[in-house]
């Protein structure tokens, strides 16, 4: 962080030109960072979204109201961070980035920014930002080696995001990190509202919900995006809308229920054809993938499941594999363009434990076309582990045309 704000310092410190929200926690806050930058964008504000990692192009991750950044305009702010780390020590990637896009919004001179932590939250780069509202989606086990070996370690990196006077929207429920959290608000003097406490939702059977908040009700709330876990993701997104209207931010209703309705969010949950199902979800731990299972238990064709999966070798990536064996019918293991990509042999070899029969195909486009060469009509092509085997298969389906 302290690298970050060097660079920051260099360049005119352009994160105290917007106003500004932080998305932390496991799973889920893309999608909620996406579901925010959108009710913003609807309500009439130039708002930009800083996600990673990206799918397909770096541009990604960069967006102003929906629009990834330009090429011409990446090279000029990278230049331009460029021109303050030669003076110094030079920064990681994730820095680097993060300053180009802080950078970048104050440029274009946004409303608004609305900020995901790349890991964690207290030593994140992105830590640099005093927002109006921070936003920790849930905890679970992830990224040991750096953040701790317990919810309540890594609790207290995800909690290093709360400011002073800023509200906390958070969904988490374990005792144990709720607790840290909780301590972390009165600390700071943040004011604290849980999911099913503070405000709440009751869902239907037709993907929408009823939402129960602070101080607003909004009987039926619809969404662009499938599985339960979205509509969880879009109640914490209308938490943070609420503390916006609190502190006098316009955004009328109607800004609000369109702005969830039209989000879209890809590789996540992202179905690319009908006949046959084929799906992205780039679930990456184990809680991700218990959430993809659920959907596929309750949502898949009748046909048979081939999972196609890539997982990076920093994962836990057993009980990964674990949850998705419960569920495929056939499996194919193969590996992202990523140096942290597991071995599909070792994949394998666990998996055989687990009584599949998989293939390995090392190279993934092999794989993707083994798939849907071997799928029928009423079958489900599931592709998942990662993000970056995601973004792989979304560019191989660029390149060939997505099946239909």
């Amino acid at each position: 962080m302290a690298t970050t704000a060097r660079l920051l310092r260099g360049l005119g410190n352009p994160q105290n030109r917007f106003s500004s929200i932080h998305v932390a926690g496991t799973n889920g806050k893309g999608s909620i960072a996406a579901f925010l930058s959108s009710i913003l964008d609807r309500g009439g504000y130039k708002v930009g979204l800083y996600t990673s990692p990206h799918l397909v192009h770096f541009n990604e991750r960069i967006q102003i109201n929906g629009r990834p950044i330009p090429d011409d305009d990446l090279a000029q702010v990278l230049e331009a961070v460029r021109a303050i780390y030669t003076q110094g020590e030079p920064p990681t990637f994730f820095e680097c980035a993060t300053a180009m896009a802080l950078h970048y919004f104050a440029l274009k001179r946004v409303d608004w920014a609305v900020l995901e932590t790349g890991m964690g939250g207290r030593l994140d780069a992105t830590n640099v930002v005093r927002p109006y509202v921070t936003v920790i989606s849930n905890i679970s086990m992830e990224h040991q080696t750096y953040l701790g070996t317990t919810l309540a370690e890594i609790a207290r990196e995800k909690a290093g995001i709360i400011k002073p006077g800023a509200g906390v929207i958070t969904g988490v429920r374990q005792k144990t990190a709720l607790q840290v959290i909780e301590n972390a608000a009165r600390e700071k003097g943040a004011p604290l509202y849980r999911l099913g406490k503070e405000f709440r939702i009751r869902r239907d059977n037709i993907g929408s919900f009823a939402y129960f908040g602070i101080n607003h009700r909004w009987p039926r709330v619809r969404i662009g995006m499938i599985g339960d876990h979205q509509r969880t993701n879009a109640a914490l997104a209308l938490g943070a809308a609420e503390l916006l209207l609190r502190k006098n931010v316009h955004l009328s209703d109607e800004a609000i229920l369109d702005g969830l309705a039209e989000t879209r969010w890809p590789g996540r949950l992202e179905v690319l054809s009908r006949k046959p199902f084929v799906l992205l979800d780039g679930a990456h731990n184990p809680a991700g993938v218990r959430t993809l299972k659920k959907f596929l238990e309750h949502s898949k064709p009748s046909g048979q499941l081939i999972m196609v999966v890539g997982i990076l070798e920093d994962k836990a990536w057993k009980p990964m594999l674990r949850e998705l064996s419960a569920v495929a019918d056939r499996m194919i293991l193969t590996k992202p363009h990523s140096e942290r990509a597991a071995d599909p042999n070792e994949l394998a070899s666990f998996a055989r434990f687990l009584q599949q029969d998989p293939v390995v195909i090392p190279h993934l486009s092999d794989a993707l076309s083994l798939a849907l060469k071997e799928a029928g009509p009423e079958d489900t092509v599931c592709i998942t582990g990662s993000l970056y085997t995601v973004g792989d298969a979304k560019a191989y389906f660029q390149d060939k045309h997505a099946p239909c």
